[in-house]
């Protein structure tokens, strides 16, 4: 179970600061997923320009925000699967690429639609869970 969220104001220092290690962790868990800008773009919806900016530092996620929030699944799925699969880029990758019945495609493509992002995090959820 995970501690309490800090809930900033709009525009805060500390918002600001927890955006740019949201921005970090997203551009990472994308790279690691083996996800291009435009894919990326896509997951948290922005613009390719706006996440090449993120990339080169020059902006970043602002908390509150639906691309914030979208991140934040991007990144959870990045840390389940990676759980999952032990840590294996190649494994990590080819579960990405690969159809899965669930999705009725493969999860890099589900993740392209927020619905679709939805569902790979709570799949994802479930395999992870304690029975």
């Amino acid at each position: 179970m995970s501690g309490p969220v800090a809930i900033h104001p709009v525009g805060s220092a500390a918002s600001a600061s927890a955006g740019a290690v949201l921005t970090r962790a997203t551009l990472r868990a994308a790279a690691l997923l083996g996800l291009n800008n435009a894919a990326l773009a896509r997951v948290v919806g922005l613009s390719e320009s706006q996440v090449s900016r993120m990339a080169k530092g020059e902006k970043a996620l602002q908390i509150g925000s639906k691309p914030a929030e979208l991140a934040t699944l991007l990144v959870r799925v990045y840390r389940s699967v990676d759980a999952l699969v032990g840590n294996s880029d190649v494994q990590r990758k080819a579960w990405m690429d690969s159809f899965n019945r669930a999705f009725n495609e493969a999860p890099k493509d589900a993740i392209l639609k927020a619905d679709g992002l939805v569902r790979v995090v709570s799949y994802l959820d479930g395999a992870r869970a304690v029975v």
